[in-house]
């Protein structure tokens, strides 16, 4: 004579819920959605970060040696225009040190 059903239901229950334990594995009766796939794969940025080269510039090349004297004509092109718009007055305007000093507090008064 066979096991009612509950009584069997009860019994797998049970030897799922010690199986888990033992493996280490999730205890998840209700089968929710729970990522644990997603959570187990590989990561993939380390994979991505393997797949493409490292691209070396010159300006990383100057600031890795600089008693080479490599310079990057880009950059000083760009540092010269800046120092050129600093003089004309054309460059970022400065921090406030304080509220007062701010321009939004100059203007809603």
């Amino acid at each position: 004579m066979a096991a009612p059903p509950r009584v069997l239901s009860s019994k797998l229950k049970a030897l799922t819920r010690l199986r888990c334990e033992i493996f280490q594995t999730s205890y998840n009766p209700k089968n929710l959605r729970t990522g644990a796939k997603y959570l187990r794969g590989n990561l993939a940025g380390p994979a991505m970060a393997n797949y493409y080269p490292k691209v070396i510039s010159l300006s990383q090349l100057a600031r890795e040696f600089p008693k080479m004297g490599i310079v990057d004509v880009k950059e000083a092109q760009r540092l010269q225009d800046v120092e050129d718009r600093k003089r004309r007055g054309k460059g970022t305007p400065k921090k406030a040190k304080t509220k007062a000093d701010s321009r939004r507090s100059a203007k809603r008064r």
